[in-house]
């Protein structure tokens, strides 16, 4: 690495070989502690000083947002919470945020629940507090999406990230175990596909890594003994690594993938990224090798694509894209609109054809390897 002083700053300096990037590190507040989350997010609004709070949180969150209530001043609730963020649903929560003169949005549930506090934020630059109760992951990226006549599209927002992250292990007990290790791939899908995203770089890889060390034996356990407190907070934890690598290296091929097929063809979100990771793991391994390495690595398997493959048949996630609703007929289709959105930087040229095979294997659930 070279300086150059003062006295010489008009002199032409070669820059010397090795390691160059630029990596943006996005800033939160991350309060973690199981059995806590009613006292953390007292903590977070306090410290932001907000007295007009606005509540996203379904039915299935109804216990933890009573005892928000009760110590947090909320002055309005949204209780219907739909995966993708239709468009319709965004602009009546950024309408009703607007009505009740609200300061603060705190945001308990999943992905769909802090995804529709993001669009809250992006139109009206409201701080987010976010309670996750999954390992969805988008609470650490600056990543907003929603759904508008049959296209999901994206963008990166600032104002979206959410200002402060409370993470309590026990939130995510009294979830279906189904859902618990759909998610948990859902996570492991964040580190993957950062590996090889557009502004993959040394320390989001490093991030991604070491989230793939505390998912995969974490999700193991929580298989076997879906109660672990233990095995709950690692796979929290390593759920925020993945996410904070992806949030950072931003959407590469899998994600683009998924984002049409959960946006066109309403896929359910977290089992779909659960199909579709290891086919593309597969496809990119042979011209990424280090991230297949590092996958292979963390999954103790000879290939990615396989190892992927393997975990998601012993947690019990769904097999195929036919299983989760998808038609084989839309497979052509679905390609079209996928192809334009993957990143030039994908490790691998991508064809229309390849998608298609990438979709029918994926759609039939055969084993990647």
């Amino acid at each position: 690495m070279n300086f150059v002083s003062g006295n010489r700053a008009a002199e032409r300096v070669e820059p010397a070989p090795g390691i160059v990037f630029d990596h943006a590190t996005l800033g939160q507040r991350i309060l973690f502690g199981t059995g806590r989350a009613a006292e953390n997010v007292l903590t977070a609004v306090r410290s932001l000083g907000a007295t007009r709070v606005l509540l996203i949180a379904g039915a299935s969150s109804s216990s933890l947002a009573a005892s928000i209530t009760d110590t947090v001043p909320v002055v309005w609730r949204i209780r219907d919470v739909v995966q993708h963020v239709p468009a319709d649903n965004a602009a009546t929560a950024v309408s009703a945020a607007r009505e009740a003169r609200a300061d603060l949005v705190v945001a308990l549930g999943g992905g769909s629940a802090v995804g529709l506090a993001k669009i809250i934020a992006r139109d009206t630059g409201l701080p987010i507090v976010a309670v996750p109760t999954t390992f969805a992951g988008s609470e650490a990226t600056d990543v907003w999406g929603i759904t508008e006549n049959g296209r999901k599209s994206t963008g990166v927002d600032s104002r979206v990230l959410p200002r402060v992250v409370v993470y309590d292990a026990a939130l995510s007990s009294t979830l279906p175990a189904q859902l618990v290790v759909a998610s948990g791939m859902n996570a492991i899908a964040h580190a993957v596909d950062g590996f090889w995203a557009p502004r993959a770089d040394p320390i989001n890889i490093a991030l991604g890594t070491e989230g793939l060390r505390a998912l995969v034996p974490g999700l193991k356990a929580l298989a076997v003994r879906s109660e672990e407190t233990e095995a709950r907070e690692r796979t929290l934890y390593g759920s925020y690594l993945a996410a904070a690598a992806f949030a950072s290296a931003g959407s590469g091929m899998h994600h683009k993938i998924c984002h049409a097929l959960g946006g066109s063809f309403n896929l359910p979100h977290a089992e779909m990224h659960s199909v579709v990771i290891g086919h593309v793991a597969a496809f990119n391994a042979a011209s990424a090798p280090d991230a297949a390495n590092r996958i292979s690595s963390a999954l103790g398997a000879d290939s990615p694509g396989q190892g992927l493959f393997a975990l998601g048949r012993e947690l019990g996630t769904p097999r195929s894209l036919h299983e989760l609703g998808f038609q084989e007929a839309d497979i052509p289709a679905a390609a079209e609109i996928i192809l334009p959105t993957i990143p030039v930087s994908n490790p691998r040229p991508v064809s229309k054809s390849d998608l298609e095979g990438l979709l029918r294997a994926a759609w039939e659930g055969t084993d990647p390897a």
